[in-house]
């Protein structure tokens, strides 16, 4: 019988570890490989799951659970700012363990399944971008003064585009230096999405290339 139960229990920890392991080392890893973060998605997960599992009601645990969100909350505070991406995953690991020991010791081994593989998807989902088209702002230094006026707008977005190889749909001109004949500007351009050069521009480069 105490056999059983140890089962039981090592059987919940490898289900939720599994979980964790695919998400943070399946879809968060292969976006931005730092090792903090995975060490932190890891053990909370783990040792979230290991506090749940010692609480055999239902009740109690999501009393805990309750409890552990509010600690994490004012961890949040005290602590170093955390990007806005590395705090979503940090939450899902939080939340991941509490709702697998919830549904586990509860006997609904379906549901925990189907729960963990609907947010492995959208995880999955969000990661990889589809049907989603996402835009970056970027505070830069410029020297061309002189495309800085209003009616040189076109120019300065080409020249930009051609410099950066960045697909900029936006400048803003945040400050104008004539002392020092520069601005600094703020781009906004397409993630991901590099300009495709012009047939001139290609036959340029070979042309350099060969010389």
């Amino acid at each position: 019988m105490v056999t059983d139960t140890y089962a039981s229990f090592l059987a919940g920890i490898l289900i939720n570890l599994l979980a964790a392991v695919i998400i943070a080392r399946g879809i968060y890893y292969p976006r931005k490989r730092a090792q903090d973060y995975i060490f932190t998605f890891l053990a909370f997960s783990t040792v979230i799951y290991l506090v749940m599992g010692l609480f055999t009601s239902v009740e109690l645990s999501i009393g805990v659970g309750f409890g552990l969100f509010a600690l994490f909350s004012v961890l949040r505070y005290r602590t170093d700012t955390v990007p806005i991406r590395e705090m979503t995953y940090l939450f899902v690991m939080v939340a991941l363990p509490i709702m697998n020991s919830i549904l586990y010791n509860s006997g609904d081994i379906e549901k925990l399944c189907l729960s963990d593989l609907v947010i492995i998807a959208v995880l999955f989902i969000l990661e990889q971008k589809w049907g989603f088209r996402y835009e970056q702002k970027k505070l830069i230094k410029y020297e061309k003064i002189d495309l800085i006026r209003a009616d040189e707008h076109d120019r300065l977005i080409e020249d930009l585009k051609e410099r950066t190889g960045l697909d900029i749909s936006q400048v803003e001109i945040v400050e104008i230096d004539f002392i020092r004949d520069c601005a600094d500007i703020v781009i906004t351009y397409e993630e991901g999405l590099p300009v495709i050069p012009k047939k001139s521009q290609v036959s340029d480069l070979r042309s350099m290339e060969k010389s």
